[in-house]
């Protein structure tokens, strides 16, 4: 494992995500609603996706709807200029989430005319948002796992440019996926009863900071994820060569 995720990979491991949690809910979730808002499928919008994907209670999911305008209000108040701009501050999303995969693999900034590729992944991540949310309970448990798997796969390879090939980055994706799934059985454990008891407690401020604590815990599993993918392709790597050294 790098040098620099030694000495402390837990300390950075948070940095990242904290710095995901953020960019995220100021660049993303922004664009995000408006997308929402157009899908003609799913007239519920952004909060509906939100709720799906903390895996909340009823109760708690209309604490967090509160948290929105209408889907119907966020599409007519938004500009051409202002849809462009939320692109935008989507690309710097992207670019956020290739510096964490750079940083787990060591690898040199990506140049300047790369920034295509976040284009592509922050196309590709608002369609894998959309199909799922159309999903039915039964198929998106499934689908879901093998979907997300395949992102985040995906995700690493274009995102670093190619520098890394697909076998290494397998293991990552699967830890990923398996984190979020993990993630989404603790939010229904502990973030569900939270959403209801801090939105009597504090109100909508209550529910904000926990939505941004999932978040949190959303960039820590990606970041994490590869990570811990790095580290197992690492010790196969390891192993397969002992048992060639042994062998001859």
């Amino acid at each position: 494992m790098g040098r620099g995720w030694r000495r402390g990979s837990e300390f950075e491991l948070l940095h990242r995500a904290m710095g995901f949690a953020a960019l995220g809910f100021l660049t993303l979730v922004p664009l995000l609603i408006v997308v929402a808002a157009a899908d003609p499928v799913n007239p519920q919008g952004f909060p509906q996706w939100l709720a799906e994907g903390l895996g909340v209670s009823k109760e708690s999911r209309d604490e967090v709807r509160r948290l929105f305008a209408a889907p119907r209000q966020a599409l007519e108040t938004t500009t051409a200029f202002g849809l462009a701009t939320l692109c935008v501050f989507g690309l710097r999303f992207g670019a956020a989430v290739q510096t964490g995969y750079e940083k787990v693999w060591e690898l040199s900034p990506g140049r300047w005319h790369t920034v295509w590729r976040h284009l592509v992944w922050l196309a590709v991540l608002i369609g894998y948002l959309l199909v799922s949310s159309h999903l039915t309970p039964g198929w998106r448990l499934w689908i879901g796992i093998v979907g997300t798997v395949t992102f985040f796969w995906w995700s690493q390879r274009v995102l670093l440019g190619g520098r890394i090939g697909w076998g290494p980055l397998l293991p990552g994706a699967v830890a990923t996926a398996a984190g979020l799934l993990g993630l989404r059985i603790f939010s229904r454990l502990v973030f569900s009863p939270l959403i209801a008891s801090s939105a009597v407690s504090y109100g909508p401020v209550g529910t904000v900071l926990v939505v941004q604590s999932w978040l949190v815990g959303v960039g820590f599993v990606v970041f994490g994820g590869a990570l811990l993918g790095r580290v197992l392709h690492e010790e196969w790597v390891l192993l397969v060569n002992r048992r060639r050294h042994g062998k001859a």
